[in-house]
């Protein structure tokens, strides 16, 4: 993202906190991308004084909307526009092999704005949806197939069985707990490869985009890595004879 999106954003993001505290009243973004809620983060101490939350539909939400507003200060709640949808195919035995692309581009193809949705979690056929209030019914009573598979859309409830991760241990060997050494390592690709990763804006550690393939990292930092995932560096394990850290990295399937 340039320098003049990022302007924007936060300009957007400061206009919808002085709306909240000069009206006295709850104001909320679209869902945010993770480059965008980077802009956030940049500018969060500025915008405290309007009580900034975010809430993404669970806590495994990497795209999320923020609410500027003081329930104290107001005297009264107002939740997040956020809906849970189920989409699920109609008879499994038919069903094509359906991943997160095939959900997004059906959602796409109804003519919804990428702001408007969440993220979407997918296994086994099943995916959550996290959606804004304001579509959800449309989606609901809209979408009836994805590839070739007939689906039905329902509210869920308990998701926790879709949007609960998998998580895949794996140890690795590199020199130093350099961010870019351990994508290297975690990803097998070669340490240009992860350069290009960071110079293209792709790399975010706890939510908020580096650019410093320098960084170090602790352990439970959790780091996502545009079109390849996102992992939690566990820790050191030890040292090798030849002074390698053997460390335990916990990667999100």
């Amino acid at each position: 993202m340039n320098d003049n999106t990022s302007s924007e954003n936060q300009r957007r993001l400061i206009e919808l906190a002085k709306r909240s505290y000069e009206t006295n009243s709850f104001t909320f973004t679209d869902f945010l991308s993770m480059a965008e809620l980077s802009d956030f983060y940049e500018i969060e101490s500025v915008l405290g004084y309007a009580c900034p939350t975010l809430n993404g539909g669970c806590d495994m939400s990497e795209r999320k909307m923020i609410r500027f507003g003081d329930p104290v200060e107001f005297g009264y709640e107002q939740p997040f526009p956020i809906d849970t949808l189920i989409i699920e195919p109609l008879n499994e035995k038919f069903s094509d092999d359906l991943n997160h692309r095939d959900f997004l581009g059906a959602l796409m193809n109804l003519g919804i704005k990428r702001q408007m949705l969440g993220d979407i979690f997918v296994k086994n056929n099943k995916a959550c949806l996290f959606c804004k209030d304001s579509i959800s019914e449309y989606i609901t009573e809209s979408l009836s197939r994805i590839k070739h598979t007939s689906v039905k859309v329902s509210k869920g409830i308990d998701t926790s069985d879709i949007t609960s991760p998998t998580l895949l241990d794996k140890t690795i060997q590199i020199s130093s707990n350099r961010l870019d050494a351990i994508i290297s390592k975690v990803y097998n690709l070669s340490r240009n490869d992860s350069l290009m990763l960071f110079q293209s804006g792709l790399v975010y550690i706890n939510a908020r985009q580096c650019t410093e393939n320098a960084q170090k990292v602790i352990p439970k930092d959790l780091i996502s890595v545009r079109g390849h995932g996102r992992f939690e560096f566990d820790g050191e394990l030890n040292v090798s004879k030849k002074g390698k850290l053997n460390c335990l990295v916990k990667i999100y399937q």
